[in-house]
């Protein structure tokens, strides 16, 4: 654990940076005496913040395979129940083929689609990154304005993946009829009253088949490869999407997704009897919010604190504890207690905007024998 602590001095709100005995400490901020006043003393270099996540580069690749079947061969009709058979068959797989045809057409237009649309999401996304990095006021509304663009790029991608799933199952269909289409083929060896010339095109036949189920086999693939990876890009911008919001609300950049940090399912959190971090030997807080006036600014500490946790610990649960006052007799503490359960209900909002699952922090309550009124987190 290093011991070495940053005091930097902020009016109105406690934040305490530090690890437990697997996390180092982050650093320390605490409210100056004056509150217009803000003084930062040296960093170590341990305790330097981390810069904001980086962002994703952009959508994951799509498949670019463009899908040629030949036709089948030709044959001549040599007058025989077997011969008419080859016929039949041939021209059923002469309409698979254009459907197969048809369903490939379709996935080039889709891909190029998608490409286009996630390329618009992304050029709103990055002018709105852009902006709040070089600093903006709190709830810009062109920012606002361009967040909702991005939505709506962000849910035409995901339109494009339901284009894509109904297609997959038009090629599955395909798949379907292909395999009928083969064991038709070698059934017609056994029937009776074939020349030596049926045989020749039940074989060609065979052959012309056995290519199209592997090109249908691979389109299956790639489609299905691109739904996968597609929908676990939408899912993960969403994430970022709404802590772009938060992001906005405030006017500062904080990064990525939690959700994107703390890849890792861990199991949900239950909630326990907190105890006091004075008291707890072993165990101290990530971060310390005292709500000492209103709008409290802590959202990018908050985020900065358990950004590093994750990065060291991408499984790891929280303990979210509102510290109230008993001081004052019992109505004041009733009102005091009610207050910061409110606080904290406000941060693990903060936390669910920032994408970190509900499930990984558990809330609870405590009192201190000390005039103080605060929210703690500590990494479980």
């Amino acid at each position: 654990m290093v011991h070495d602590r940053s005091l930097i001095a902020v009016s109105s709100i406690v934040i305490l940076l530090a690890g437990c005995s697997s996390t180092p400490d982050l650093g320390r901020l605490q409210p100056s005496r004056s509150s217009s006043d803000v003084k930062i003393e040296e960093i170590s270099p341990q305790e330097t913040p981390a810069a904001p996540s980086q962002t994703r580069d952009g959508p994951p690749k799509l498949g670019d395979t463009n899908f040629k079947v030949p036709p089948p061969q030709p044959g001549e009709a040599t007058g025989t129940y077997v011969g008419q058979k080859v016929i039949a068959l041939r021209n059923d797989l002469k309409r698979l083929l254009a459907s197969v045809n048809k369903e490939n057409a379709d996935l080039q237009t889709i891909r190029q689609q998608t490409v286009a649309n996630a390329r618009r999401y992304h050029e709103h996304v990055a002018g709105i990154r852009s902006r709040l990095q070089l600093g903006t006021t709190p709830g810009n509304p062109h920012l606002l304005e361009a967040w909702n663009q991005s939505q709506s790029e962000l849910e035409a991608v995901n339109a494009d993946i339901g284009q894509m799933n109904a297609l997959s199952n038009r090629v599955a269909s395909d798949a379907a009829m292909s395999g009928y289409l083969l064991e038709s083929t070698r059934a017609s060896f056994n029937l009776s009253g074939a020349i030596d010339e049926d045989h020749q095109q039940l074989t060609v036949l065979e052959d012309d088949i056995n290519r199209m189920m592997v090109v249908i086999d691979r389109l299956l693939t790639e489609l299905s490869d691109d739904i996968r990876r597609q929908s676990n890009y939408v899912t993960n911008e969403r994430n970022d999407l709404n802590t772009l919001a938060l992001a906005i609300k405030n006017g500062e950049y904080f990064g990525a997704s939690l959700a994107s940090v703390g890849q890792t399912t861990a199991p949900p959190a239950a909630a326990t009897p907190s105890r006091i971090a004075g008291k707890d030997e072993g165990r101290r807080p990530l971060i310390v919010i005292r709500f000492d006036r209103p709008d409290v600014d802590y959202q990018h500490a908050l985020y900065t604190a358990v950004n590093r946790a994750l990065q060291r610990q991408p499984s790891a649960s929280f303990d979210l504890v509102a510290v109230s006052a008993i001081q004052g007799g019992t109505a004041k503490a009733t009102l005091n207690a009610s207050t910061t359960r409110r606080n904290a209900q406000a941060v693990l909002r903060s936390l669910t905007d920032m994408g970190l699952p509900p499930g990984r922090v558990a809330l609870s309550a405590t009192t201190s024998p000390d005039n103080i009124s605060e929210v703690r987190l500590y990494l479980r």
